[in-house]
């Protein structure tokens, strides 16, 4: 019988309506807590997105489920300025975590995270779900086999329209949280940083160029720019558009463009439900391809249960999210220079 990872999760956040779900049915994990500091919460979504899940302990209180010692791993997908406190709490505790993206709003909040998950020897992993779906390593292999060049210009663009009901994401300003880039942008500029740094080893920018919207919280709504990520070895420029909105419809993708063609990817975000799709144009020749579907919280979480488990490296590491933490705050420093 295969060994499972028993996962607890941290706080009743809307995250759940996927990562609940893929908890409950990965091959190699089994809910075992959810906490919440609202009463009946965890509860409340248990029995929505998981009512057949036995054998739950529902708490109206995080730090029960951080003592918990049934509780092996934990998911963290708390405001994104509370993820450092809770972090390093279960990591004290012995825990294994997933958190959410971002890992943090502050460069040195993950060096403590580093250093704590170090010394309890836990593993420690940023929850973007999007790198475990196949969709991107068919796009890496694309590029890998030299289909459209040196890979000189990418754009990531990713937007919904807020509902009233979210708009606690920015109700608060940047410096606390709030707003799109900490939101949707992590997934832009890490989409950016991965085109360029040619797949497991992102990029980093050296400069940024960024312009936005901010409400009445100090919290941008809107924000676009461009990353330089230095030239290529022919002394090409290689620069990354990204453009994150609350105000706009739906959308998650991004492209890249070399010296030869290009390729898209049509939607970052596919449901299980939905066809992936990838488009490419080079040498006179274009092909839409339709993927099979994937469930990226699923894989995700088998990913990070695989890795406790057996003692594996988790697939994006301290570096990455340092290095996603550092083009964000290039960013929003950026937009306050407008």
């Amino acid at each position: 019988m295969t060994t499972k990872l028993k996962w607890g999760i941290l706080g009743a956040a809307r995250v759940n309506e996927r990562l609940l779900p893929a908890i409950v049915s990965a091959k190699n994990s089994q809910l075992v807590a959810i906490g919440s500091r609202r009463a009946g919460a965890a509860k409340a979504i248990l029995d929505k997105y998981a009512p057949d899940a036995t054998g739950v302990t529902c708490y109206d209180d995080m730090d029960s489920l951080i003592n918990d010692s049934n509780v092996q791993a934990v998911y963290c997908p708390m405001a994104n300025e509370e993820h450092a406190e809770w972090a390093l709490k279960a990591i004290n505790a012995g825990k294994h975590i997933l958190i959410e993206k971002p890992m943090t709003t502050k460069l040195a909040d993950i060096d403590k995270i580093e250093a704590a998950a170090k010394a309890k020897g836990v593993k420690v992993m940023e929850g973007f779900m999007y790198r475990f779906h196949p969709q991107h390593a068919k796009i890496k292999a694309l590029v890998d086999s030299g289909l459209i060049g040196d890979v000189l210009s990418c754009r990531a663009s990713f937007s919904f329209l807020m509902p009233p009901a979210r708009m606690y994401r920015i109700n608060r300003s940047m410096a606390n949280g709030g707003g799109a880039l900490w939101d949707i942008g992590p997934y832009a500029i890490h989409a950016l940083r991965w085109c360029f740094g040619g797949g497991d080893a992102p990029a980093e920018p050296n400069n940024v160029v960024a312009y936005g919207k901010l409400n009445e919280h100090g919290a941008d709504v809107v924000a676009s720019g461009v990353l330089d990520f230095g030239p290529d070895a022919q002394g090409r420029a290689r620069f990354g558009q990204f453009d994150v909105s609350f105000e706009r419809s739906r959308k998650a993708e991004y492209e890249l463009i070399g010296d030869k063609g290009w390729i898209k990817c049509h939607n970052m975000w596919s449901y299980p439900t939905d066809d992936p799709v990838i488009s490419w144009e080079a040498g006179g020749k274009s092909e839409t391809l339709v993927l099979p579907k994937a469930n990226h919280f699923n894989l995700e979480i088998e990913h990070f249960s695989d890795c406790v488990l057996n003692d594996k490296a988790p697939l994006l590491t301290f570096e990455d999210a340092k290095g996603n933490c550092r083009a964000i705050e290039m960013v929003i420093a950026a937009l306050k220079d407008q």
